[in-house]
């Protein structure tokens, strides 16, 4: 056999096998993930207290139940997100514990899971589009938010002016706690929201949001805040400005740095 016609049958061999061995690979991997019993639990930003006790709590939870589970973050970003359910499919797990990145885009996502036969069950934030997810685990946000605005409204006197800080647009519950807030705060007659802007559930940018507000609207008695983390990044700005004895701060979620400030009483 002539010498090149020699190399390209060698180059066609050894590609095959390559081949081969991926899939080989592939399959194994698929067949250990399912003799193990192994869940994905995918959560946004485990910076945030609220999203690692989410994940920590699912994988610990899950190991007592006999599976092997692997937490990763898509850091609300529904490319990553996207990412990560891939994988999961492609390691052949049991089932996904999702926390949604968007409503509509993660609908998606979970719709290629659902195709590839693997139950997903979401949490904390639902999707768009019913039926999908196996179940969806949520707490009742709205009325979360109205039981949290009574109790700040009644520390503000049912007067003053205030700002309210935002989360992440593309998370649905950054519009469904600001409506339970509405519920209970646009009833006030003494009451005015001078201002509302997004602060994506972040303590750093929630403090250099509040600082600009300050400087812009240095009237106002009171910050109310979609979740903690900016609940606290407020109370920071404040107690910079030498403000937090004269502006009443309320957040939304309990995490054990909010809980400590409102011991301290620094929130409500």
């Amino acid at each position: 056999m002539p010498r090149p016609a020699l190399l390209r049958r060698l180059r066609h061999l050894l590609l095959l096998a390559l081949l081969l061995a991926t899939a080989q690979a592939q399959a194994q991997a698929q067949a250990q993930a399912r003799a193990e019993g192994r869940i994905s639990i995918i959560v946004n930003n485990p910076e945030n207290p609220y999203w690692a006790a989410e994940g920590d709590v699912a994988k610990a939870t899950a190991t007592e139940l006999g599976y092997k589970a692997v937490v990763t973050a898509h850091e609300g970003n529904p490319l990553i997100e996207g990412a990560r359910v891939d994988a999961a499919i492609a390691a052949g797990v049991d089932a996904i514990i999702l926390d949604p990145a968007d409503a509509t885009d993660s609908a998606e996502t979970v719709r290629r899971a659902k195709s590839a036969g693997i139950p997903v069950f979401i949490v904390n934030a639902g999707l768009a589009m019913p039926g999908l997810a196996v179940a969806q685990l949520l707490s009742n946000n709205v009325q979360g938010a109205e039981l949290g605005a009574r109790r700040w409204l009644r520390a503000m006197g049912e007067t003053g002016s205030y700002v309210e800080l935002l989360g992440a647009a593309a998370d649905p519950n950054a519009a469904i706690r600001p409506k339970g807030f509405g519920n209970i705060l646009g009833a006030a007659e003494g009451l005015h929201r001078v201002a509302a802007t997004p602060a994506d559930w972040n303590r750093t940018r929630a403090y250099e949001e509040t600082r600009k507000l300050l400087a812009s609207h240095p009237q106002i008695t009171g910050v109310i805040a979609g979740n903690d983390e900016m609940a606290l990044g407020a109370v920071a700005a404040l107690k910079e400005a030498g403000r937090l004895a004269s502006v009443t701060v309320g957040g939304f979620d309990g995490s054990p740095d909010a809980v400590t400030a409102v011991t301290a009483d620094e929130l409500v």
